[in-house]
C-alpha cells in the first residue's frame, strides 16, 4: 500500500488529520487533492495543536514533502498565512511544500458572491463558510477561473483579473448588489503574493509521477467526506468538489492504476456541519453530550456540529463508492459514558424499508432510521492502545459495525494524539505502523 488514499467516510470532520499524521511517517510524500481552506485538519502533537487548512498534514513530519494538487482551490493569502504560522511554530515549510500551477485560485470577489448567494431569499441556503470555495469551483467549471500558474505572467494576469472583476460586477448588479473592487489594485496584491509563492509553484502531476516512478511512496488526503461529494453526497447540500477517492486521481493527475489502497475514516458516531439531511441526528440531550465530549466544533469556523448516531446504510454506501479496503474508527472514547448506544441499521419511508440511500435530499430528510441499541460500556477507553483492553461491549459494538459494513476495521482512535491508537493485528494497515502502534 505504497500509494494510499485516505478518505472521509461520512460528512467530513472524521478525524482525518490525526490519521494522515499517524500514517505519514511511513510515506515520502503527502498530497492533498481537493477542497479549499474551508476545511481544517486538527493534529495534536504533545502540547502543540495544529489546525491545517490547505497544507497537507504530512508537513508536520520532518523530511516529508507535501503537495497541494490541481484539484484544490487556493486562496494565496490564506496559504501564506498558514505557512507563516507553521514556520513560527518550528515547522520548516519552504523547500518541502509544492503547489500545483494548475490549481484554481479564490479571489475576493468569490467570497463576496458566496456571501450574497447565502443571504439571498431566492437561493437555497447551503450553510457554507462563505470563503469563496463554491464560486471558485463554479468559475473553474465555467472555464473562466484564474489558476496559480497565471501569477507567473503579470501582463496576462492583469487582463484576466480585469475581465473577472467586470464580469462579477455585471452579475451582481443584475441581482441588485454591487462589487466595489479595483482590478488594478487586486492584481498588484495577488502578483505580490505570487512572487512569494513562486518557489513552491510547479507542475505537481509531473512531479508526483516522477517520484512514483522513482519508487517514492505517496499518501493522498482529501477534505470533507463522502456524503459531501458533489456527485455522490446529499446534493445540493454538498461541497463543490469530489471528496470521494476518485477525486485523488483527477485532483493530482495520478492514474487509478497507480493507487494501491484506499482507507476510510469514520467516527464511532456521526456529525454534520451546515444544512442538509442527517437521518441519525439527535437534537436532544444525547446529541448535546456527544457535542460536548467530542468537542464537536469546526476547526476553522468554530461552528457547532450537528451530532447523531452511526449510520450503517450511509457507511455501506461509502464503502461502495470509494472501494474502501479498510476502515479507521475515531473518537470511540466519546461514547464511554453512555448507557445505551443506537446504531442505524436501515431506513423506512412511507412504510417501506429502503435498500438504497435516496438521491434526493428531500427524500432522505423524510426517512425514519431503524435503530438497534447496544449497551454502553460505562468505562474509559481514552488512550488505550491494546484491543484486548477495550471493554467487551465496546468490542461488540465495533465488530457489529465491521460485519454490517462488510469491511475490516484496522485502527481505532482513542484520543487526539498519535500514540492514542489501537492497531489491529492482521489488518492492511498494521504493516504501515511500526511499534509501538502494532498490537494483537
Amino acid at each position: 500500500m505504497s500509494r494510499l488514499i485516505v478518505v472521509g467516510a461520512q460528512w467530513g470532520d472524521e478525524g482525518k488529520g490525526k490519521i494522515v499524521d499517524l500514517l505519514s511517517g511511513n510515506f515520502d510524500i503527502v498530497a492533498r487533492y481537493q477542497g479549499g481552506h474551508n476545511a481544517g485538519h486538527t493534529v495534536e502533537i504533545g502540547k502543540q495543536k495544529f489546525i491545517l487548512q490547505l497544507v497537507p498534514s504530512g508537513i508536520l513530519r520532518p523530511q516529508k514533502r507535501a503537495i497541494i494538487g490541481n484539484g484544490v482551490v487556493v486562496d494565496p493569502a490564506a496559504l501564506l498565512k498558514e505557512i507563516e504560522l507553521l514556520e513560527q511554530n518550528g515547522v520548516a515549510v519552504w523547500g518541502r511544500l509544492f503547489l500545483s500551477n494548475r490549481a484554481h485560485m479564490i479571489l475576493p470577489y468569490h467570497r463576496l458572491i458566496e456571501k450574497e448567494s447565502e443571504n439571498s431569499p431566492f437561493q437555497q441556503k447551503i450553510g457554507t463558510t462563505a470563503r469563496g470555495i463554491g464560486p471558485a469551483y463554479e468559475d473553474k467549471g465555467g472555464r473562466r477561473g484564474l489558476r496559480v500558474g497565471d501569477l507567473l505572467d503579470a501582463d496576462q494576469f492583469r487582463c484576466l483579473v480585469e475581465m473577472g472583476v467586470r464580469e462579477k460586477q455585471a452579475a451582481l448588479r443584475g441581482r441588485g448588489s454591487d462589487l466595489d473592487l479595483d482590478p488594478r489594485q487586486l492584481a498588484d496584491e495577488y502578483l505580490a503574493m505570487g512572487q512569494r509563492l513562486r518557489p513552491l509553484i510547479v507542475d505537481t502531476a509531473v512531479l508526483l509521477n516522477r517520484e512514483i516512478d522513482a519508487g517514492r511512496s505517496v499518501l493522498f488526503e482529501g477534505a470533507q467526506g463522502t456524503m459531501l461529494d458533489v456527485d455522490h453526497g446529499t446534493y445540493p447540500y454538498v461541497t463543490s468538489s469530489n471528496a470521494t477517492a476518485g477525486g485523488a486521481c483527477t485532483g493530482l493527475g495520478v492514474a487509478p492504476t497507480r493507487i494501491t489502497g484506499i482507507i476510510g475514516v469514520s467516527k464511532a458516531y456521526a456529525t454534520r456541519v451546515g444544512n442538509g439531511p442527517f437521518p441519525t441526528e439527535d437534537t436532544g440531550e444525547a446529541g448535546e453530550l456527544l457535542r460536548g465530549r467530542g468537542q464537536e466544533y469546526g476547526a476553522v469556523t468554530r461552528r457547532p456540529r450537528r451530532c447523531g448516531w452511526m449510520d450503517l446504510p450511509e457507511l455501506r454506501y461509502s464503502v461502495t463508492v470509494n472501494g474502501l479496503d479498510s476502515l479507521i474508527i475515531t473518537k470511540l472514547d466519546v461514547l464511554d459514558t453512555l448507557d445505551e448506544i443506537p446504531v442505524c441499521v436501515g431506513y423506512e419511508r412511507d412504510g417501506k424499508r429502503l435498500e438504497e440511500i435516496p438521491p434526493q435530499a428531500e427524500a432522505l430528510s423524510q426517512v425514519r432510521p431503524i435503530y438497534r441499541n447496544f449497551p454502553g460500556w460505562k468505562q474509559s477507553t481514552f488512550g488505550l492502545t491494546q484491543y484486548a483492553d477495550l471493554p467487551k461491549p465496546a468490542r461488540a459494538y465495533l465488530e457489529f459495525i465491521r460485519d454490517q459494513a462488510g469491511i475490516e476495521i484496522s485502527v481505532i482512535s482513542t484520543g487526539p494524539e498519535r500514540e492514542q491508537s489501537v492497531v489491529l493485528a492482521g489488518t492492511r494497515l498494521e504493516q504501515l505502523l511500526p511499534s509501538p502502534f502494532s498490537h494483537p
